[in-house]
This record gives C-alpha cells, sequence and structure tokens, in this order.
C-alpha cells in the first residue's frame, strides 16, 4: 500500500505556520543576537539576570533556526533539516520557559507555549504528513 498524496491544504497551512514562525525568531533572534546589551537589558526584564552570552546564543540560535524552518524546504536541499530545525527550536523554547519558571515570570510561558504547539505542528508536518521531496 503506498502513501496518499498530502493533503494540499495541509501542505499550505504548513507553509504559513512555517513562515510566521520563522520571521518572528528572526526578528526576536536578530534583536537579541545583535542589538547593545543596553538596549536590550532596558527591553528585556531578564537580560540583565544572566550573561551576556546566554542572551547572545539565545538570538543566534533563534536566527539559524528560522533559516533551517524555510532554507531547506524551499531549495529541497536536505528538506529533512525542517523538521529538524523545528524540534531544535522547540528546545530552546522550553529552556526559555525554565527560565521564565526560574524568574516567576509566568506570563510569559503562554507564549513559550504556544510556540511549542506551531513548531510541533511544523515538526509532525514535516516529518509524517506533508514531508517535502529532496531534489
Amino acid at each position: 500500500m503506498t502513501n496518499p498524496a498530502p493533503n494540499k491544504g495541509l501542505h499550505i497551512a504548513l507553509w504559513v505556520v512555517q513562515i510566521l514562525v520563522a520571521g518572528s525568531f528572526m526578528l526576536g533572534g536578530a534583536f537579541r543576537g545583535f542589538a547593545p546589551m543596553e538596549v536590550l537589558a532596558e527591553k528585556i526584564p531578564w537580560v540583565a539576570a544572566v550573561p551576556a552570552w546566554v542572551t547572545r546564543l539565545s538570538g543566534i540560535s533563534e536566527v539559524f533556526g528560522a533559516l533551517g524552518l524555510i532554507l531547506p524546504s524551499a531549495t529541497r536541499i536536505k528538506p529533512m533539516l525542517t523538521p529538524i530545525a523545528a524540534c531544535c527550536l522547540m528546545v530552546v523554547m522550553v529552556l526559555a520557559a525554565g527560565l521564565h519558571v526560574s524568574r516567576a515570570e509566568y506570563l510569559f510561558i503562554g507564549v513559550n507555549v504556544m510556540y511549542i504547539a506551531l513548531l510541533s505542528f511544523i515538526a509532525w508536518g514535516r516529518f509524517k504528513k506533508a514531508p517535502i521531496a529532496p531534489r
């Protein structure tokens, strides 16, 4: 028995979520990865509580994760990297939630949970239901 073709609506929904989530991670990650630490400390409460390298590493990780959500699938060069990038970003979000719990910033955890849900959808869809074939 062969696998049926993926639902076109699911494929479109996955692309929409990939683009929106990647854009969000790209903007936030670039800000934390490259903005001056003084500016970050004014805008993001937890930045002053962690070493600068943690802030930079989280930002740069999100930039690379965002690229991983789009480029492998768009170019069809190693498209299996897209769901792997989604899984890696889920790890980043779990770690971020842990930081927020440790600082009693419970309101921010909802954002982490939302991203985990969206990234889970991408990983599930691109691993199982609508994978993109390599060139």
